[in-house]
């Protein structure tokens, strides 16, 4: 029997993103126990530096072992309760899973919508806010099926003086663009490894501030799921160091390497980056008949979502992939057939991808 032959992409799509050589050396350290002493130092790295990429001095900062979907259901269902109220911003894709996993929870969702493709407007959110005083507003930073930024800042503030927790999204943004847990007024965000941090997917990061923290611990029955649940997790990554359950060791090795590029280039230099080849995208693009989803004022840098000028837009994509060995995603809903989203995610917001890239279409079309 041979052993597996996976052939190298390209990876521009919605992710996983190409990983640095240094995070797969991490991955081939030796396996060691998950209360091993070498192990748990590691553990408390990983944690300081997610910190450092939140932007937060207090709460909770722990690696969720699962995908950003993970990080996403582990704060909702651990901050809703059966009745609980949560106002949820729905422009794409993962602000309807929200209402999903809020409903499965037993919350009641309000929504406040906008067009795929649009911000919800502030002015709007905050209107709602003060009118239904909600126990929870959660929002998606950076929209992965639409390519939108979400404002954040002013929502979160107002929901934060109507005493609502705030939930966030950053699964596509962190460490592509700015996400200030503290200053902004957030009480829970979820990431995943696979976007701008580089890493293999397998884990999502998390940040609970002090008042989620003190919504998990007084609530009034137990959260629906055992292996979400924030309060027995939250004892193996605390001082108690309890089992809860057997830690994805090469994977934490992995995610405190990316850490560790992401924090040597350093954060301003990092978003710098994806910005400027995001605009050499998009002038590229813009030269071979591509048009822009997104206003230039809610454009992710990260995720680009493009409307190709040809019609069978998935042959041109199968052959991208086929002849060139690039990834890059379809749209997701209503979007579906209309567009492409194209990631420059970490490893892969450079300039000679997008090089790259551009001169495989100028051969295809």
């Amino acid at each position: 029997m041979q052993d597996l032959q996976i052939p190298e992409r390209l990876l521009l799509g919605p992710g996983p993103s190409n990983v640095h050589e240094r995070v797969l050396h991490a991955l081939k350290q030796p396996v060691i126990g998950h209360l091993d002493p070498v192990f748990l130092s590691l553990l408390d790295d990983v944690q300081e530096m997610l910190k450092q990429l939140f932007r937060t001095h207090s709460g909770l900062t722990l690696p969720i072992s699962g995908t950003g979907s993970a990080g996403m259901e582990a704060c909702l269902v651990n901050l809703i309760e059966p009745g609980d109220t949560a106002l949820v911003a729905v422009q794409g894709v993962f602000g309807e899973r929200m209402v999903s996993i809020v409903e499965r929870a037993g919350g009641r969702s309000l929504r406040v919508e906008a067009e795929m493709g649009k911000a919800v407007p502030e002015d709007r959110f905050i209107e709602a806010i003060r009118a239904h005083q909600p126990d929870l507003v959660a929002l998606v930073h950076a929209e992965t099926s639409t390519g939108v930024a979400q404002p954040v800042r002013e929502i979160a503030h107002a929901a934060r003086e109507a005493g609502a927790l705030v939930v966030l999204d950053c699964v596509t943004s962190l460490s592509g663009m700015d996400v200030s847990f503290d200053s902004w007024a957030i009480d829970a965000a979820y990431s995943g490894t696979q976007k701008c941090l580089s890493c293999p997917p397998g884990l999502s990061p998390i940040a609970l501030g002090p008042r989620a923290l003190e919504r998990i611990e007084r609530r009034a029955k137990p959260v629906q799921s055992w292996y979400l649940d924030l309060s027995l997790i939250g004892r193996y990554f605390g001082e108690e160091r309890v089992y809860h359950h057997t830690a994805p060791v090469n994977m934490i090795y992995a995610l405190h390497t990316a850490l560790q590029i992401v924090l040597e280039e350093g954060l301003e230099a990092r978003f710098a980056r994806h910005r400027s080849v995001h605009q050499h995208l998009v002038e590229g693009l813009g030269k071979l008949g591509f048009q822009m989803l997104v206003q230039p004022a809610y454009r992710l840098p990260m995720l680009n979502a493009v409307i190709p000028p040809f019609e069978d837009e998935a042959r041109v994509r199968r052959s991208l992939l086929t002849r060139y060995g690039i990834e890059v995603g379809p749209g997701l809903g209503k979007l579906a057939g209309r567009i492409w989203r194209v990631g420059l995610m970490g490893e892969n917001a450079r300039m000679e991808v997008v090089d790259r890239f551009l001169d495989a279409l100028r051969e295809l079309v």
